[in-house]
């Protein structure tokens, strides 16, 4: 076996280490989405033990002295030139380049989303908060107090007293 799917496998061994399936599982809201994980982990740990039970162990020597023994040494002779004349192609990356910069881009768009996200929940929160306070203040609550918080609702009002307009 060629040392760079030994050095892949290893590096494949070690990036399912530092995964946190739990972390992402936890994430997950719908339960489609829970099964579509679900099958993603189950297919990348198939390939991730095909990977470090087929590629990471190096194949065994062929013992030559025992098929000549057995078979003959012209004909033995014969496998071993054509087993060492056997060179097996180094792998050329191609495709990781073309796509290397578009996923760099959705890497960009990502963090974006993820920080509008980010403000957007933060506004949401301080909405609850604002809501919550208002529901345990509403019954209490004189329309002076509700309107200094709501400055645009007593101008409204106050133009549609003014124009005489009383929502007939």
């Amino acid at each position: 076996m060629s040392g760079t799917v030994k050095k892949v496998a290893d590096a494949t061994f070690k990036a399912s280490k530092n995964i946190d399936w739990d972390g992402m599982a936890k994430l997950l809201v719908s339960d489609e989405a829970r099964k579509e994980f679900s099958n993603l982990r189950r297919a990348f740990e198939e390939v991730n033990s095909a990977l470090q039970t087929k590629f990471s162990q190096e194949p065994e020597p062929i013992d030559w002295e025992y098929y000549r023994k057995g078979i003959g040494p012209r004909l033995v002779d014969m496998y071993k030139e054509a087993y060492d004349s056997i060179e097996i192609p180094k792998f050329v990356d191609t495709v990781t380049p073309q796509y290397k910069p578009k996923f760099d881009s959705l890497l960009v768009e990502l963090k974006e989303a993820e920080e509008k996200s980010l403000k957007e929940s933060e506004r949401l929160e301080k909405e609850i908060v604002e809501v919550q306070e208002l529901k345990k203040k509403i019954s209490t609550m004189t329309a002076d107090e509700y309107f200094e918080k709501h400055p645009e609702l007593r101008k409204k009002f106050d133009d549609e007293i003014r124009n005489d307009y009383w929502g007939y």
